[in-house]
């Protein structure tokens, strides 16, 4: 990999992590575009790192008083009920999933999974998914027509149960095209959480998931697998353009709909099958890289 390449896709990761788009399927269709070699699950799980860093500042103060009342609730039968020790756990069951799904599919994750068919597939269906949670949230929150306005959840009311749904939405991500934050809000949006609570539930949950996978693709660099000086690069692309994308999505959620990303799903996804269908790209593009 050269010095450019990861700088491109250090800067479509940052830009495509928390946007509900898929950032690996972006990494590999802007390899398969570019005419480069797939930059490989490893590639990814490493440069999620940078990502995830900028959550960790970005929310270092709601991070600090959760690990802070969870670590007390250990020994305080008090702290139990605080709600930030309750979230501390609920990040720990809703991280389960996608640990298990993880480790369960590694194999498929690094190959068939990363088909650009099945990528077209995701895109267009989890577009389609994103766009009726999104109609729902709308309706609840205008009222619609002849219809008295519902209050939708906050975190406060965040059990067990939507914790592991909210897991087993973010192991969806396991597959390309998906997108972890797409899936997770998705899941969020449906279950009738507000878009802010699931959003920011989203980016607090992919935090154990992402570092531990990142941490574990880390000995495929040191086996040669993964190129060092540019895999370190590309991550400290994508920690400073995913601090920038976070600021902007929490206040773009606030008052705006997700339909631009699903209909640039939907497009993207169309486009994607005519290429391959049309023999411009092949599914398998450049999946035989080193």
């Amino acid at each position: 990999m050269s010095w450019f390449e990861s700088f491109v896709l250090g800067l479509v990761q940052g830009l495509t992590e928390f946007l509900p788009i898929s950032s690996s399927a972006h990494l590999r269709l802007t390899a398969a575009f570019a005419g480069w070699h797939d930059p490989g699950a490893a590639f990814t799980a490493i440069t999620q790192i940078g990502t995830e860093a900028a959550v960790l500042i970005y929310f270092r103060k709601d991070i600090a008083r959760i690990i802070s009342a969870w670590a007390r609730s250990l020994t305080n039968s008090a702290m139990r009920s605080d709600h930030d020790a309750q979230m501390g756990w609920l990040v720990i069951i809703g991280s389960i999933p996608i640990g298990v799904l993880g480790v369960t599919f590694k194999d498929q994750i690094e190959g068939p999974f990363r088909d650009l068919r099945l990528i077209a597939t995701t895109l267009i269906v989890m577009g389609v998914v994103l766009g009726i949670a999104d109609r729902l949230a709308a309706r609840d929150e205008t009222g619609g027509k002849h219809r008295a306005i519902k209050e939708r959840k906050s975190l406060k009311e965040l059990g067990v149960r939507d914790g592991l749904i909210f897991g087993f939405c973010q192991a969806m991500a396991l597959i390309p095209g998906v997108s972890r934050s797409g899936a997770t809000i998705s899941g969020g949006l449906l279950m009738g959480y507000t878009r802010e609570a699931a959003a920011r539930y989203s980016f607090l949950l992919a935090i154990p998931a992402v570092l531990a996978s990142g941490v574990f693709e880390l000995k495929d660099a040191g086996e040669g697998h993964v190129s060092w000086g540019p895999t370190i690069f590309a991550t400290i692309i994508a920690f400073v353009v995913g601090y920038a994308v976070i600021a902007w999505f929490m206040k773009f959620i606030t008052t705006k709909s997700f339909m631009p990303f699903v209909i640039y799903r939907v497009i993207l996804g169309i486009v994607l099958f005519i290429l391959v269908g049309a023999g411009v790209l092949s599914p398998h593009a450049g999946e035989s890289a080193g």
